[in-house]
C-alpha cells in the first residue's frame, strides 16, 4: 500500500506534520482509507481472529497460565498496532516462543507474567525512544536458529503429556521427558485417541492448504479451492469447536472420556495496574524488588527476543509485499502494546509469524485488520468463556504441536554446514543449554558468537605477496584488538629474517584505525629505521591519512597504489614522506 503522500491539515508546518506522521503512522493511511479496504480488511480481521482464539487459548498452557490469560493477551495488540505499527501484515500477540520465555522467568505465576508484561513493555520503549534498535544486530542468525529449534522442542514434546492424558509431570525439560515415558501406562485412550485424530486433522489440512498455494492448476473449480483454502485457513478454530462440541455430547451421556479444560474465568478482565507485589501460597508478601530480582536475566533476554521476533517477521513481510517498516517505531509500537497490556492481565507478546502470514494472504490492506481481530478476542471473553470448559487439552496440545513443528529448521543446519561451518559452535551451544534454561541458552549463545566477532577483530587475514618488497595486505579494519597480531606477523616476516624486508602495507581495505594501532605503527616504522629497511603505507585514505598526522606519525612514507610503492622502493620514484 502506498504511503507517501497523505493530505496535511492546514496552518501545520510540514515537518511538525512529517513529525506526527512519524510518531503516529495512522496519519499516514487513514485520510486515504478506501471502501475497498475496509472489506479486505474485515475479511482478514475475521480470518485471524478465528485464528488467535484458539492458538491463545493453546499458548497460555505454554506458558503455565490459565487459559483465560492467553486471551487478555491477545486484543491490546490490534487496537495499539492500528495507530502506532508501520506494517499492514503484522499481528501482535501470544507466541509459542514468548509463552515459553515467560514460563522459563515467572513459572506460571500469574501476577509475576503480568509485572513481567510492564517492564518488558517499559524497556521496549525506553529502546525505540533511545534508538537502540542496533542492539538486536549481536544476536546471529545461528543463535536465534539454536534457540528457536530447541523452542520447538521443548514446546513440543511439553504437549505429549496433554496428549496421553497423563498428570504430574514436571516441567523442567528432562525431568519431563523421563516422566513422560515412565507415566505411559497411565495413559487416558480417550485422550490418545482424541490428540492422534487432532494431528492428524491439522497436519492433512496445513498439507492441503500448502499444496493449494504452491499448485496453480485448475484440477479443480475456483470455487473449490477457496473452500478449502478457507477451511485449512481455519483449521484450528474448526477443529477445537468440533472436538469442545462432541467431548460435550460425551459428558452430556455420562461418559467422561477426555481432560478438558474445565473452569475459566468468564467476562472481560479489569482494567487495573499491574501487581507491584506478591503473595505466596504461604501467605508471605514478595516486594516488588524482590520480584525483580527473580526475573533476573529474562528481564532483558524477553524483551530483546520479542522485538527480535516481531521485526523479523515485520521485514519479511514487508519485502515480500514491498513496502518499507521503521524498525525504531515497531519496538514503539510494542512497547506499548505490552505497557497496556499489562492493565488488562496480559503476559508478554509479540508478533506471530503464523497469524501474519494468514492475514497477508487473507489480503489485508492496512493495520485496522486488527481491530476487528481484536473484537473477535473481547467477544469470545464475554460470551464464550464457559464454551471453553469443555475444550480437550489434547486438542490444544495438538494446535501446539503443528503450529511449533515447522520451527525445527533442520535445512538451516545443513545451509550452515556448507556456508560456514564454525556458525555449528553458536547454534549447537544455543540448542544444547536451551534445554536447561532458555535464557542461559540465549545467553552463552550470544557469547559464543560474540568471541568469533572478536577472534576475528584479533586476528585479521593477512595476505602476502612477493615483489622483491614483500606486500602485506590487511583484509578488514585495523583496531586495537588486531595491534598484538599485526606486530608479530610483520615481525615474523620481515624483521625477524636475515637479510630483513622492506613491506609495503596495502591499507586500502582499513577504512578505521584507532590510538592504539597508530602507536604501534610508530614503534614498527622505528624498528624498520633500526634495520635500515623501510615501511611503506599505500592505499591510506584521507581520514586515515589524517588520524596518523593528528598522532604526530613522522618519517612515514606513503603511496596512492602498490605499484607506486614498489616503484618508490626499486629507487625509480622519489619516497613521500608524511612529514612533509
Amino acid at each position: 500500500m502506498d504511503r507517501s503522500w497523505v493530505t496535511r491539515p492546514s496552518g501545520w508546518s510540514c515537518c511538525s506534520w512529517n513529525s506526527l506522521k512519524t510518531w503516529l503512522p495512522i496519519l499516514s493511511w487513514l485520510p486515504r482509507y478506501k471502501v475497498s479496504y475496509l472489506q479486505m480488511d474485515v475479511l482478514a480481521g475475521l480470518t485471524v481472529g478465528l485464528t488467535v482464539v484458539p492458538q491463545a487459548l493453546a499458548y497460555a498452557e505454554v506458558a503455565g497460565l490459565p487459559v483465560q490469560y492467553g486471551l487478555y493477551s491477545a486484543f491490546m495488540g490490534g487496537f495499539i498496532y492500528t495507530v502506532l505499527g508501520t506494517s499492514k501484515d503484522v499481528t501482535l500477540g501470544p507466541t509459542a516462543i514468548m509463552s515459553l520465555l515467560c514460563f522459563s522467568v515467572v513459572g506460571g505465576q500469574p501476577h509475576r507474567a503480568v509485572l513481567l508484561s510492564l517492564l518488558c513493555g517499559l524497556v521496549q520503549a525506553a529502546m525505540a525512544l533511545l534508538r537502540l534498535g542496533f542492539l538486536l544486530d549481536f544476536i546471529s542468525y545461528p543463535v536465534i536458529k539454536g534457540f528457536t529449534c530447541a523452542a520447538a522442542v521443548t514446546i513440543g514434546f511439553g504437549q505429549v503429556k496433554n496428549i496421553l492424558g497423563i498428570q504430574g509431570v514436571p516441567h523442567q525439560f528432562f525431568l519431563e521427558v523421563y516422566y513422560t515415558f515412565y507415566k505411559i501406562p497411565e495413559a487416558r485412550t480417550g485422550d490418545v485417541v482424541m490428540g492422534l485424530l487432532c494431528l492428524c486433522l491439522l497436519t492433512m489440512l496445513t498439507f492441503m492448504k500448502s499444496s493449494l498455494v504452491s499448485n496453480d492448476s485448475a484440477s479443480c473449480s475456483r470455487m473449490a479451492r477457496k473452500f478449502i483454502w478457507t477451511v485449512a485457513t481455519m483449521r484450528n478454530a474448526l477443529l477445537v469447536v468440533a472436538a469442545s462440541l462432541f467431548a460435550f455430547s460425551c459428558e452430556a451421556y455420562g461418559h467422561y472420556f477426555f481432560t478438558i479444560t474445565g473452569h475459566t474465568s468468564q467476562g472481560l478482565p479489569p482494567f487495573r495496574p499491574p501487581p507491584t507485589s506478591d503473595t505466596t501460597s504461604n501467605g508471605t508478601t514478595v516486594s516488588f524488588g524482590e520480584m525483580l530480582k527473580d526475573f533476573g536475566g529474562g528481564l532483558a533476554l524477553i524483551p530483546l527476543m520479542g522485538l527480535l521476533e516481531s521485526i523479523a517477521i515485520a521485514k519479511a513481510f514487508a519485502s515480500q509485499n514491498d513496502y518499507r517498516i521503521d524498525a525504531n517505531q515497531e519496538l514503539l509500537a510494542i512497547g506499548v502494546t505490552n505497557i497496556m497490556g499489562s492493565f488488562v492481565s496480559a503476559y508478554p507478546v509479540t508478533g506471530s509469524f503464523g497469524r501474519t502470514a494468514v492475514n497477508s494472504q487473507t489480503g489485508v490492506c492496512t493495520p485496522a485488520g486488527g481491530i476487528l481481530t481484536s473484537v473477535i478476542v473481547l467477544l469470545s471473553l464475554e460470551f464464550l468463556m464457559p464454551a471453553f470448559y469443555y475444550i480437550p487439552k489434547a486438542s490444544l496440545a495438538a494446535v501446539i504441536i503443528c503450529a511449533v513443528a515447522p520451527m525445527l529448521d533442520y535445512c538451516a543446519v545443513a545451509r550452515m554446514w556448507s556456508v560456514h561451518r564454525l556458525d555449528l559452535l553458536p547454534f549447537a551451544v544455543t540448542f544444547l543449554l536451551s534445554f536447561w534454561q532458555v535464557q542461559y541458552g540465549i545467553m552463552a549463545g550470544v557469547a559464543v558468537s560474540g568471541a568469533g566477532l572478536l577472534y576475528n577483530m584479533a586476528r585479521p587475514q593477512i595476505k602476502v605477496s612477493d615483489h622483491g618488497v614483500l606486500v602485506m595486505q590487511p583484509c578488514s579494519g585495523l583496531t586495537f584488538p588486531a595491534t598484538e597480531h599485526l606486530s608479530r606477523f610483520i615481525h615474523a616476516h620481515a624483521l625477524q629474517v636475515y637479510p630483513p624486508r622492506s613491506v609495503v602495507l596495502d591499507c586500502h581495505h582499513v577504512s578505521a584505525i584507532d590510538y592504539t594501532v597508530v602507536s604501534e605503527l610508530k614503534d614498527l616504522l622505528r624498528q624498520f629505521q633500526l634495520r635500515r629497511v623501510r615501511l611503506v603505507f599505500s592505499g591510506l585514505k584521507p581520514s586515515i591519512l589524517k588520524v596518523f598526522l593528528a598522532a604526530q606519525l613522522h618519517d612515514f612514507r606513503v603511496a596512492d597504489t602498490v605499484e607506486e610503492a614498489l616503484q618508490m622502493e626499486s629507487g625509480s620514484s622519489e619516497p613521500l614522506s608524511g612529514s612533509d
